[in-house]
């Protein structure tokens, strides 16, 4: 999907948000070579409870195979 975004769609940077208690779903970005950009407290409010937001990104220039 990466390289489809790159060379069909030309964007420059991708970003990806994860809640911050949800391991399974950070764990993603950063396999995929994402680097973590900060964190939005309280940026989302589920089941009655506030929640952090985890930015994660990834440049042109970081993906594999950049061309």
């Amino acid at each position: 999907m990466l390289d489809y975004i790159r060379c069909d769609l030309g964007l420059n940077k991708v970003e990806i948000q994860c809640a911050e208690a949800n391991i399974k779903s950070r764990n993603i970005p950063k396999r995929l070579g994402f680097k973590q950009e900060g964190i939005n407290r309280e940026a989302e409010f589920i089941n009655g409870c506030y929640n952090n937001i985890v930015n994660y990104s990834l440049l042109r220039i970081e993906w594999k195979g950049n061309q």
